[in-house]
């Protein structure tokens, strides 16, 4: 029998063949270890939570856009890059297709809609989210927003270091790609 991931091991950081999942697998073991405290566990719950599918960051943005209404179209574009955001990384992980965290070194403290890891999603869409929210209030957010957002992937053991790290290169691409394009109009 054929292995169904063989095409995609090339592109996969992660393959079970690729000697720095084992290193990944540890830096994951050993942040999980540091910050094994309810309450940061209980907080990653809910960032999860709330950045599932970008829901909080679309619903943030929507109430951007019904409050400020001299800008509610600025508001509504930067919804949309964030959405942009999120589906990006989503057809990325389609064409990557690495697997999650699966190492019993590694505690899975939460549920995903998948099995894919790279990018993660939460970050893409919480970095888009940064930039572009930021530029409306006139705050740069990425300093206070994404950080909290990438290690709680990582506390919850769902994603590797590299997934966070890679979902908020993308999602700090179409957020920049996206504040030009609003600034030009």
């Amino acid at each position: 029998m054929t292995d169904p991931l063989a095409s995609t091991v090339l592109l996969d950081p992660g393959s079970p063949r690729d000697p720095s999942r084992a290193a990944e697998t540890k830096l994951l073991g050993a942040v999980q270890a540091r910050l094994d405290h309810p309450t940061v566990v209980r907080t990653a719950r809910g960032m999860s939570l709330f950045g599932e599918h970008a829901g909080g960051w679309l619903a943030l943005g929507l109430l951007g856009a019904a409050v400020d209404r001299k800008r509610r179209r600025s508001w509504l574009g930067a919804t949309a890059g964030v959405a942009a955001a999120h589906g990006a990384s989503i057809a990325v992980k389609r064409v990557i297709r690495r697997p999650r965290p699966d190492d019993p070194s590694v505690a899975v403290l939460a549920g995903t809609p998948s099995r894919l890891s790279f990018p993660s999603s939460h970050a893409s869409s919480t970095t888009a989210a940064a930039v572009l929210f930021g530029a409306l209030l006139g705050r740069r957010l990425t300093p206070l927003l994404v950080p909290p957002m990438l290690l709680s992937r990582l506390v919850l053991g769902v994603h590797f270091p590299t997934d966070v790290l890679a979902g908020s290169a993308l999602g700090a691409a179409v957020g920049t790609v996206v504040k030009r394009r609003l600034e030009q109009r």
